[in-house]
This record gives structure tokens, sequence and C-alpha cells, in this order.
């Protein structure tokens, strides 16, 4: 498999290792700032394109790449906003998008066993829930994705909790029914997430903690090979 990687910091090394370790090759290397730079020529030798970015440019840089006529996975978080947006350019290409706001098999397990656990917890209203994250001071958006999608997970299946909160728990105490996001940047922590069930009695915790940023890697490249010959627009978590 021939591999377009655009975003070439930590992330985007750690993918180059990965897909050289499965026999992939890498056609050509993207920084994120150089994106107007892609060209056509480039698929003539490419199956897939990897992107690690940023959130502020991830709309426009999708347009740019749904030209090519490549299948894409995203790993850019915090540009949930744009979903609808970006289902349909990607409709409009005909073209295989894969997203996931983190690529970590353990991760990937995790929001498995949140949904799970929510549902558990649904007639044990003593139990008040929450979701914690850190991560390295470098990462741009705050909270995390992979904590989002933990907390959009809790909401759908927990029916005491109907909206998220966190930064406007600055100046107040949270609500009843509002799931408080909390996040740390800091430091070079990879990636800590952990969901709670905290009652006066004991507390429930389920988390996850990256120990480097392999699995993250390792996951994007999965996707790649998985969405080859594939159309629409699809999540990490379908390969589970």
């Amino acid at each position: 498999m021939n591999i377009i990687l655009v975003g070439y910091g930590k992330m985007g090394k750690a993918i180059e290792a990965e897909s050289l370790q499965r026999g992939h090759k890498i056609v050509c290397i993207v920084e994120k700032n150089d994106v107007s730079k892609l060209h056509i020529n480039y698929t003539n030798n490419a199956d897939v394109l990897i992107d690690f970015t940023h959130p502020d440019s991830i709309l426009e840089n999708i347009r740019n790449y749904a030209t090519l006529g490549l299948p894409i996975v995203c790993g850019t978080t915090g540009w949930n906003h744009a979903i609808e947006e970006v289902n349909a350019i990607i409709a409009a290409h005909n073209i295989g998008f894969m997203y996931s706001s983190n690529f970590s098999i353990g991760v990937n397990l995790l929001f498995k066993l949140n949904k799970e656990l929510a549902k558990w917890m649904n007639p044990y209203p003593q139990y008040d829930c929450f979701v914690e994250e850190q991560h390295h001071r470098y990462k741009a958006d705050a909270p995390s994705g992979t904590a989002l999608s933990l907390a959009n997970d809790i909401l759908t299946n927990l029916a005491r909790k109907n909206c998220v909160i966190t930064d406007a728990l600055q100046n107040r105490s949270p609500k009843e029914e509002e799931l408080s996001v909390g996040y740390i940047r800091g430091g070079e922590i990879i990636g800590k997430h952990k969901v709670s069930y905290s009652s006066d009695i004991d507390t429930i915790s389920i988390e996850h903690f990256a120990h480097n940023r392999r699995g993250f890697a390792l996951g994007a490249v999965i996707a790649a090979e998985w969405i080859q010959g594939k159309q629409g627009f699809y999540n990490f978590a379908e390969i589970f």
C-alpha cells in the first residue's frame, strides 16, 4: 500500500514507522502547513492519504484531499461541528473516509466498555458520572476528541445526564443533569482518559493510559488498510 502522509510531527513519524513495519511505502510526506502543494500527480502511485494536522484547517484540507480521489484516514480532532459538511464532501466525490477521535485499539475497547457501563449504571442514581483527560502541553484542542466521544456515549446511554459541561464550571458547580468533562495540559503526557461513577460509598472507574504513540499510529495504518475499496464515511470503531 502506497501512502500520502500529511502532517509530519510526532504522530506522523510514528505512522511512518508503523507503515514501513507492515510492508507499506510512504510515497509523499506533506507538512501540515503545505497542504496546498498537494498535486493530482501524487495519486498515480498512492492508495490512501493519512491526515494528522490541525483542526483549524481540516475542512479546507479535506476539500483539497477529496479532489485526489483517494480514500482518507483522518486522525485530526476538534472539528465535530463540521461533520455534516465533511459528509457532504465525501459523498460528492464518492471516496472512502475513516475518522476517529482516537485510533488506539485500547481506547476503542474503552469506548465499548464505556457504553455498556453507562447502561449498567442507569438504575443507580446515587452514582454521579464524570470524565477526566490529560494530554501534553502542545495539544491544540481541549477537551480531547476522545473525551468528548466518551462523554457523548454517556449522554446516549445514561438517562440522568443530558449535556456536557467543561469551562463553565470555573464559575459555578455542575447541575445534576450536566456531565463534567475535565482536562489537563502539561509536559509530555501522551494521553490519559478516565470515566468515573462516584457515590458517598464508593467509586467505579474505567481508564486508559497511553504509554507511547505506537498504538495510535498502528490503528491509523490498520484503518488505511481497511478503507481500501470502500466509499462513504466510517468510524474506526466499526472495525471492531
